[in-house]
Order: structure tokens, then C-alpha cells, then sequence
């Protein structure tokens, strides 16, 4: 013994395990560590040379400490097997557990072990058996689990629970693993079931049930156990206290939970197994202490199993009233787990889940929010006509006070349970319209669609309607949808609103005048909270309004048309060029009077369709928001969420663009020109008129009102009824004006490049590319150059966790010199965040390798900002 410390002492190592966590604990600093630990793994590594038991046992207690440090200890494998081989138990259980924590599946050491584990599941000490079962339950491969299933299946009838226990728990390790052993254990299998030791009947239920779940032909074996299943649930309910047993009060919780499970699934899909476990379910419901965690685990088994079996329907009403029970619990964990299963239970049994809906409405004001997200997940299923009036109100009482995370799930539901339950038309758009008022700035553009549709086809309720909106914007400009809304509504039905009239219950209402519509709409033009999207409505129904004032022919409402044509002369130079355009056509149209009225007449009703929605709440993007797809209001989605990388219309640079509403009425959102002038009667000669008007340099238009502009770019729209669709069929402009020279933006972001990189001889430049439309995509081209040449170049390029990074291969990894190679990347980054890239770079130059790193965040700040 002297002889081995004075040898550790030598060499540079500590005597025993105690001594180097002494000394590793002493350490000052992340340096003085690693020197101990190197100094201390050099020393393993030669007293490993010597064949001394004693110091390979204290060597592998201190590789493993160094191990879970995180330091490498790989080199102590083959002397852990060596340790296995040991007569002494002590360094039997040593090597093995150095073997479970310094090898996987994966290693071929692995193939050494085998021997060594079938040697030690005969030994005579049922420890040294439990050791050989422990590692290979850690450890086995498929190889492994093959070549030991015949020992794992003998020892599965061992007389001894302790080794039937752990031998059950590797059977399961095997059948996960090579599934067609499972033939080898369903006979042992079911042995186990009659087992009393409750550790060998866990273990055994525990591997039936996995068995089940794999193979529906071995369920099918097991329903016939339903019966002894019962037996031992019914002792472990009915027995009283058992102190090697008890948790909490409860006899073998573990066990019970078990056997719920395995119930649920032999009772599936057969009438006969579930008959027979209906007894004892009711008896575990209504038996079970509910006032500890403990009982709550054994009853939410139990709801699980009752929900999933062919029960009958007064135990499924237990089930859920359980459930509900849940509900009041203070525990937030026991009530989310209720909310998300009454989620799932609300298809099968709605009525005896809505016995619960005002608990469930309560949990609406709970301080957790993920309670307050699966209750207002629940509220939505729970709605029918009904209820639908008491759940709405409910709804938009929690609307008032939601989070913005929940207001646009919440307006989207509301919105389309009144759509779907609604008991009149006059309830539907009231709902609507309070859910405008209150949450206008989260309300989807499919819900804007659809109520104007509503308010098209029920005339009797259109002179109600327009007041209500005219009277919501003129008290709140900032709710974004109910401005659209209530522009959209009053250029179309101004005519309607002008003539005054009171409610259908009698009420009496202040008189609009037509000097207070022209006034309403300036207001909404000079708002701070206006977009670009609210000025294309604003000025389209500004010209519509024009329209309408001109059938009045009187003076004031010629004064207010005046009013109309300064205002869409004064956007005729606006920057945006859809604006721009929309304002030029407008302001022609009042030089052709005939023309005009046929134009801007009332559209006719669109055709009734049911909202479709695709995708969450949260996929979706409210009206007006950063969008670059054209998209109609009034036009249906489908399953999938519209590409945020579609092409932007006309080139505008800030804000959404969509379709007017003239065009997706008519019918068609490409080519709606003959659809409209028929849809409008007009003649053959108003046609021509109307597609003469901007389509042919011929078309000379009258001197009085605004001089017609040609918009800066060639893409332009040039139909009337598509004012927002670059894609129209129209016939294109003859000679489009010359564009202005692009902004110094645009220049960097086509033809600019950046140097990355310019070290050893060799330089990288970035030049990156955004497409309109597409913000927060960057292409970027790295271009590598040497003046000496370089070879096999490896350029590797990491970016922050909130972007994506797409690498292409190098055109050719030798660059030549004076020669150029290239490699494509491609960036999805927030829009407007910064490009920051760290970039790793290696190659050979002149027979000598080189490797370096570097950071790179050159871009313009602004180069992913929506364009």
C-alpha cells in the first residue's frame, strides 16, 4: 500500500477520489481546474499500465468524478470492463456503472461487454445479476438485445421478485428496440400479471402496456386479462392502510395509475372489456380522495380511461363532471390539464361539458395567462344558437380587457359565431360593429369582407348601418378596420344616409349632411393613425361620394364636389404611387361627367359566401398590416396562409396593396373591365369611353379639372376597375414617363458590395440583393479573390438565433490567382433587423493551412426594412 502512494505521489496524481475533489474544490480560477485535471488524467492513464486492482478501482472512481465534470475520460473504457471482470462485487458495480456512463448503443466496445453480461445473469448473487440487467437496460443495442433475449426471457422466471423486476424492465428495453423479439416475452408477460409483489406486477404492466401499444394482435391476447386487471385494482381501492404501499393515503398510486392505462387501452374499441372495467371505474371515481395531488394523478387516469373505452354515456358525465371539479381547484396545474381535456372531451358530449361553461368562463379572468388562453380555446368550441348571445357578451366583455395576443383570435371567432349562430341580421351587425370599436386594429381583413357583404344584401338595415359607422368615426379614428369599414360604407350607401330616416325601434338620429361626409373623410386623410391602405379607401370613396352629391344637383352639394376634386388633386404628386395613380384617375373622371356616373355607380350586391378561414389566429395578419401579396377584401382564403413573398403591386414602397373592391364584385380580379361596364350598364360607347380614358395616347382628355398625370413607372394599372392589380389585363401604357434615377438604397442594395475579408493574400466582398416585397430576405453573393492563390477554401457563416441561414455550395473551393470564385447565400431575417454574420474561413496557401474568424455587420441597417 505504501509502495502504490509513494508510486500516485510520483507520478503526479491524489492517493483517492477524496483527495482530488479536495483538490479540484481548491481551485481559484477555470485554469487551475484544467491544469489539475490534465495533471491527474496523465496520472490515470500510467497507473493504468500496471495490472493493480486496488489502483484500477481508485483510478475508474476518479476518471468517472472527472467525467461528470465534462472532461474526456474515454481512455478508462477497456479498464472498466476489466473491473466487470472482477470477482469482488465492489468493482463489479464500479465497471458497471462506468460502463453505463462512458459507453452508448454506438460504441463497438459495446461488443466486449456482451460476454460480460450474459456471465454475470447466471452468477449465483442475485446483486451481480441486478448489476448485468441495470447496464444492459442502459445500454443495449440492437445487436446486443438480440443475442441476450433468450438470457433476458429465463430470468423473467426467476423465483427471485428482485430479478423479475429488472428483468421485466429489459424486456422492455429490447421490444422498444427490436420489436420482433416481442414473441419471445408475451408468455412470461402474462405470468407477471398474476405476480404479487406489487415491483414485478408494476414492471410487468409496464411492459404489456408497451407491448399493446406496439401490436394491436397482442392487445387483442391481453383483453383477456381485463378481468384479473379489476381484481388488483379493486384490492389496491378496497385495502386498507399498507405502510410499505402508502403515499399520501393512497395505496400504491403508481401501481393504480398503471393499471388505468392499460385498461384505457385493451377497453378500446371493445364493448365486451369495457363492460367489465365499468364497475371498478366508478368505484376509483367516486372512492378516491380528490383534496391531495396524489388522488387528483389516479383520478385524471381514470377520466382518461372512461373517455377513451366504449363507456357507457353516465360515466362519461362522471368523467367530465370530474373534470369540472378540476375547474375550481387553486392548483394552476390541475386546472390547465382540465381545460386542455375538456378540449378534446367538448367533441364527443358538448352538452355535458356546457353544465361547466361558467366556471370555464371565470377561468377567462384568471392571472395565468396559458389558463386564460386554453379557457378562451374552450369558450370558442362551446358556442351554439343557443348560448351564442350569453357567450358573446361574455366575449366581448374580455375583449374590453384582453391581451393584444388574444384580440385577434377573439374578433375572428366572435365575428364568425355570429356569422354562423346569429339569431337576425340586425344582432349580427351590432356584434360586428362593437367588435370593431373595440378592436378595430386587430380584426382580419376576411372579417371586414364579410361584413360588407352583409350590409350589401340587407338593405332594410343599411340606412342603421351607415349611421352607426359614421357616428363610431366620428368619435374614434384609430381603430384601423372599423375606418375601413365606415369609409367603404360611406361612399357606397352615402346616397342612403343623406336621406336621413330613424331606427326600426323608433330611435331618432342626428342628420347627416352631405358638407359633414366630405368633412368626416378630410378628417380621416389628415389623421395621425391613417395608412396607406385607409388613403386608397379614403380616396376612392371620396370619388364615389362625388357621385352620389351630383344626383342631389343642388348648390351645396356642388360646393362639396369641388371640395372632392381638391382633394384628389392634391394627391395627384403624392410619393406613393398608388395613391398617386388612384387620385390622377379619380380627378380625370370629373371631366367626363357621363362617364362618371355610370363608373362610380352603387356596385351590385357580391355574391354570399361562407368565411373560410386557414390556419391560427396568430398565422394571420390583421387588415392593413405589412403584407406584400394582392389580395381582395372580399375574396375567400383557402387552407394556406397567402406567401408573405408575393409580388408587390405597382411598385409601392410602404404599405399593403389590394384589389379594389370593383373588381372582385364584378366577378373577376385580372380582368374585370367588360364584367363592370356590363354589371353597370353603360353603352357600348361609355365602354369605350371608360377603357379609352388612360389606355391610348390618343384618349385627349377635357381642360377643365385636374390635369391627368402619368404615374413614374411602367408597371402601372391602367383599368379603372383595377386599381391596385399590376397583373390587370388592361392594356398597357403607351409610353410610360422616364423614371426617376433609383434612390441611393436602392443602388447600395443592387450594386454595391462590402469587403468581408482581406487577409493571407485573400479577400471576400458581400454583395447583397433584396426583393420588393419580400423584407427581411437577403441574397447575398461572397466573391473570394487572391492575389497568391488559395486552396480548398471553407467558408463557414453563422447568424444570430432570430435568423435563418441558407448556404450553397462554392463554385470551385481552389481559387486561382488572380482568379474569382463564388457562393450564394441566402438570409430570412425579422424585417427590420440588422445582418450581423461571423464568418470562419480556412485554406492552404503555399503548403500551409490557415484558419480564421472574423465578424461582419456592414449591411445598411435599413437593407431588411419592408421596401
Amino acid at each position: 500500500m505504501d509502495k502504490l502512494a509513494a508510486t500516485i505521489a510520483a507520478s503526479g496524481g491524489h492517493y483517492n477520489l477524496k483527495a482530488l475533489i479536495k483538490a479540484i474544490r481548491s481551485c481559484k480560477t477555470l485554469a487551475d481546474e484544467r491544469a489539475v485535471i490534465q495533471k491527474e488524467s496523465a496520472a490515470i492513464r500510467t497507473s493504468f499500465k500496471e495490472e493493480d486492482t486496488f489502483a484500477r478501482h481508485n483510478n475508474i472512481a476518479k476518471l468517472l468524478y472527472i467525467h461528470m465534470l465534462g472532461y474526456p475520460a474515454h481512455f478508462g473504457q477497456i479498464e472498466c470492463l476489466k473491473l466487470v471482470a472482477s470477482p469482488r462485487f465492489a468493482d463489479k458495480r464500479l465497471g458497471y456503472l462506468g460502463i453505463m456512463l462512458l459507453l452508448d448503443e454506438n460504441q463497438e466496445v459495446l461488443t466486449l461487454v456482451t460476454n460480460s453480461l450474459k456471465n454475470d445473469m447466471n452468477h449465483s448473487n442475485m446483486y451481480a445479476v441486478g448489476l448485468a440487467l441495470c447496464t444492459f437496460a442502459n445500454i443495449s443495442s440492437e445487436e446486443m438485445s438480440r443475442d441476450l433475449a433468450n438470457e433476458i426471457e429465463k430470468l423473467l422466471g426467476s423465483s427471485n421478485s428482485y430479478v423479475r423486476k429488472k428483468a421485466a424492465l429489459c424486456a422492455l428495453r429490447i421490444i422498444r428496440r427490436v420489436p420482433d423479439l416481442m414473441d419471445h416475452f408475451t408468455t412470461k408477460a402474462k405470468a407477471l400479471l398474476q405476480d404479487r409483489n406489487h415491483g414485478v406486477l408494476l414492471a410487468g404492466i409496464t411492459l404489456v402496456t408497451e407491448m399493446c401499444a406496439l401490436d394491436e394482435g397482442v392487445c387483442n391476447e391481453f383483453r383477456q386479462a381485463t378481468g384479473l386487471l379489476v381484481k388488483h385494482l379493486k384490492t389496491l381501492v378496497t385495502t386498507g392502510y399498507s405502510p410499505e404501499h402508502d403515499v399520501g393515503g393512497i395505496t400504491d398510486p403508481f401501481l393504480q395509475v398503471k393499471i388505468l392505462r392499460l385498461l384505457r387501452l385493451l377497453g378500446q374499441g371493445d364493448a365486451r372489456a369495457s363492460e367489465e372495467m365499468n364497475d371498478i371505474l366508478a368505484q376509483v371515481a367516486t372512492n378516491t380522495d380528490a383534496t391531495k395531488n396524489v388522488g387528483n394523478s389516479i383520478l385524471y387516469e381514470t377520466v382518461l380511461t372512461v373517455l377513451d373505452i366504449e363507456a357507457d354515456s353516465g360515466l362519461r358525465v362522471m368523467a367530465i363532471n370530474i373534470l369540472g371539479k378540476f375547474l375550481s381547484n387553486r392548483d394552476n396545474n390541475i386546472r390547465y390539464v382540465a381545460l386542455n381535456t375538456l378540449m378534446k372531451v367538448v367533441s364527443m358530449d358538448t352538452q355535458a361539458v356546457q353544465r361547466h361553461r361558467n366556471t370555464i368562463l371565470d377561468c377567462l379572468r384568471d392571472g395565468d395567462i396559458s389558463i386564460r388562453r386554453r379557457a378562451l380555446e374552450l369558450s370558442y368550441a362551446l358556442i351554439n344558437d343557443q348560448n351564442i348571445r350569453i357567450m358573446t357578451r361574455e366575449l366581448l366583455n374580455f375583449l374590453e380587457v384582453a391581451d393584444n395576443e388574444f384580440k385577434q383570435g377573439l374578433t375572428t371567432q366572435i365575428s364568425l359565431a355570429a356569422e354562423r349562430f346569429a339569431p337576425n341580421k340586425r344582432w349580427q351587425i351590432d356584434t360586428v360593429l362593437r367588435t370593431l370599436k373595440l378592436a378595430g386594429n386587430f380584426v382580419r381583413e376576411e372579417i371586414l369582407a364579410a361584413f360588407i357583404r352583409l350590409v350589401c344584401h340587407t338593405p332594410e338595415l343599411q340606412f342603421y348601418t351607415a349611421h352607426r359607422l359614421y357616428s363610431a368615426l366620428s368619435a374614434d379614428l384609430s381603430q384601423e378596420t372599423l375606418t375601413l369599414a365606415a369609409v367603404w360604407i360611406i361612399g357606397e350607401f352615402a346616397d342612403v344616409l343623406l336621406q336621413g330616416g330613424s331606427m326600426e325601434d323608433g330611435e331618432e338620429v342626428k342628420q347627416a349632411t352631405d358638407a359633414s361626409l366630405v368633412d368626416l373623410l378630410d378628417l380621416v386623410l389628415n389623421s395621425p393613425y391613417t395608412n396607406t391602405l385607409t388613403r386608397q379607401f379614403v380616396l376612392t370613396a371620396a370619388a364615389k361620394l362625388s357621385a352620389r352629391l351630383a344626383e342631389l344637383n343642388t348648390a351645396s352639394a356642388s360646393a362639396e364636389q369641388d371640395r372632392i376634386a381638391v382633394m384628389l388633386a392634391g394627391f395627384s404628386g403624392n410619393l406613393e404611387l398608388e395613391i398617386q395613380q388612384r387620385a390622377v384617375e379619380f380627378g380625370s373622371l370629373f371631366s367626363r361627367g357621363d362617364v362618371r356616373a355610370g363608373v362610380l355607380e352603387r356596385m351590385p350586391p357580391p355574391e354570399i359566401r361562407a368565411t373560410i378561414m386557414g390556419g391560427t389566429a396568430s398565422e394571420r395578419k390583421p387588415v392593413g398590416s405589412t403584407r406584400t401579396d394582392v389580395g381582395s377584401l372580399v375574396d375567400l382564403i383557402g387552407d394556406e396562409a397567402p406567401s408573405a413573398g408575393g409580388p408587390a403591386t405597382n411598385g409601392s414602397t410602404s404599405g399593403p396593396s389590394t384589389h379594389d373592391l370593383l373588381a372582385d364584385i364584378f366577378g373577376s380580379s385580372s380582368d374585370s373591365t367588360p364584367a363592370a361596364s356590363s354589371a353597370t350598364g353603360g353603352s357600348s360607347n361609355a365602354n369605350a369611353d371608360i377603357l379609352s380614358l388612360f389606355g391610348s395616347s390618343s384618349s385627349t382628355p377635357a381642360t377643365s379639372g385636374p390635369p391627368p398625370r402619368q404615374p413614374a413607372q411602367s408597371s402601372g394599372s391602367n383599368s379603372l376597375f383595377d386599381l391596385g392589380d399590376s397583373s390587370s389585363s388592361a392594356p398597357p401604357a403607351p409610353t410610360p414617363a422616364p423614371a426617376p434615377a433609383p434612390a441611393p438604397t436602392q443602388q447600395r442594395q443592387q450594386l454595391q458590395s462590402y469587403p468581408a475579408y482581406e487577409k493571407h493574400g485573400l479577400k471576400i466582398t458581400l454583395t447583397p440583393r433584396t426583393a420588393p416585397g419580400q423584407p427581411g430576405m437577403v441574397q447575398i453573393l461572397a466573391r473570394f479573390t487572391s492575389s497568391e492563390g488559395a486552396q480548398g477554401v471553407n467558408f463557414q457563416v453563422a447568424v444570430p438565433k432570430t435568423q435563418q441561414l441558407q448556404m450553397q455550395a462554392m463554385s470551385n473551393s481552389d481559387v486561382a490567382q488572380g482568379g474569382t470564385e463564388t457562393q450564394q447565400l441566402r438570409i430570412a431575417a425579422p424585417p427590420g433587423a440588422q445582418i450581423r454574420l461571423r464568418m470562419r474561413i480556412s485554406f492552404s496557401k503555399n503548403g500551409e493551412n490557415i484558419t480564421d474568424q472574423a465578424d461582419f455587420a456592414g449591411f445598411p441597417a435599413d437593407l431588411t426594412a419592408a421596401k
